[in-house]
């Protein structure tokens, strides 16, 4: 079985192509084996999107963490016509995020990037749908790292299942960072989380 957030350069290549409509916006993405939610836009994926969208409507500068084959990133770059910075720690991920920038023409651009590692500015919005299977650990060196590299009043928006640990999650990060419950649906939790 191989992991989303493992690279593998024997998998062979078979590419997909996903739609996604937000009001009068049309995307189109390229997806393939061996990313997150290859065949379709995660639910939790979308419920994020949608529920910063519904709460922010400004440009900002975002960085979207562990995106995948750019979902997130994009359609927030084009719709509050944002400048977003996207990572991942997939080779093939960022390939398709590459692709997938050209093919929405957004403003945006990748790095290769193991949580924060190739990352030295700071941000005005981090997101994320952070990759649950690589561990809790991995998980919260996600969300409470964001505060090294998020603005002064920036803000962390993160989707986690109820059952994947939304709530014991939400009690270590409060240590850090002032943690609001946004939206829930179908067992998934939409946070947004502030300096104190």
């Amino acid at each position: 079985m191989e992991h989303y957030f493992t690279n593998n350069e024997n998998l062979k290549s078979e590419i997909r192509y996903i739609d996604y409509e937000y009001e009068n916006f049309h995307f189109k993405f390229l997806s393939d084996l061996g990313v997150f939610s290859k065949n379709k836009i995660d639910y939790g994926s979308k419920l994020l999107v949608e529920t910063y969208l519904k709460n922010n409507s400004e440009s900002k500068k975002i960085l979207d963490v562990g995106c995948g084959y750019g979902f997130i990133g994009i359609v927030l770059s084009k719709v509050t016509d944002s400048v977003v910075t996207m990572i991942d720690v997939n080779k093939r991920a960022l390939h398709l995020t590459d692709r997938n920038i050209s093919e929405n023409k957004v403003n945006a651009h990748t790095y290769l990037s193991d949580a924060y590692e190739s990352i030295k500015e700071k941000y005005d919005v981090i997101i994320t749908n952070p990759p649950i299977r690589a561990g809790k650990d991995k998980v919260l060196e996600i969300l409470m790292g964001s505060v090294n590299y998020l603005t002064d009043d920036g803000e962390l928006w993160y989707v986690i299942r109820k059952d994947q640990g939304a709530k014991s999650i939400e009690k270590v990060l409060n240590k850090e960072l002032k943690v609001d419950n946004i939206e829930k649906s179908k067992g998934f939790y939409i946070f947004r989380a502030k300096k104190y």
